[in-house]
């Protein structure tokens, strides 16, 4: 099971396939074959992140439809708390991290799984928490 972060979702749910380059269609290829495997998992934070900004109602609607298919993994409330203790971890280092990244992490931490995600942020979040990354296989081009 892997937690599919929100700019991971973005790509593959926001944006127009003509408008990707190589490498995102990679990533959406990845997610695409995720999801036929049943592996992916969405928060709620996650899904309110990619119905906020959206300027036509269709594409809210649309959005909105296509995610319902995806049920919410649940946020307990020591994931809460465990995001709070992330970020003073992290700022002491440094590292700034957002409230959403950060309980993405902890819901990875607790269940175990890899976070999907194109947002260099989670790298540097790795170098100090306890969460693993997914990687989709970069193609070579061949």
């Amino acid at each position: 099971m892997i937690l599919v972060d929100t700019s991971v979702w973005s790509l593959a749910l926001r944006r127009e396939g003509r408008h990707l380059r190589e490498a995102e269609r990679t990533i959406v290829a990845q997610w695409a074959e995720l999801v036929r495997e049943g592996r992916v998992h969405i928060i709620g934070p996650i899904r309110q992140e990619l119905l906020s900004g959206l300027k036509a109602t269709r594409q809210f609607v649309l959005l909105e439809q296509h995610l319902r298919c995806f049920p919410d993994a649940p946020v307990a409330s020591s994931d809460y708390i465990d995001a709070a203790r992330f970020y003073n971890l992290l700022r002491g280092k440094g590292v700034t991290g957002t409230g959403v990244d950060l309980l993405i992490c902890a819901v990875a931490a607790r269940n175990g799984w890899p976070i999907f995600t194109v947002d260099a942020d989670f790298t540097r979040y790795a170098e100090h928490l306890p969460i693993r990354l997914f990687r989709a296989p970069i193609s070579s081009g061949a």
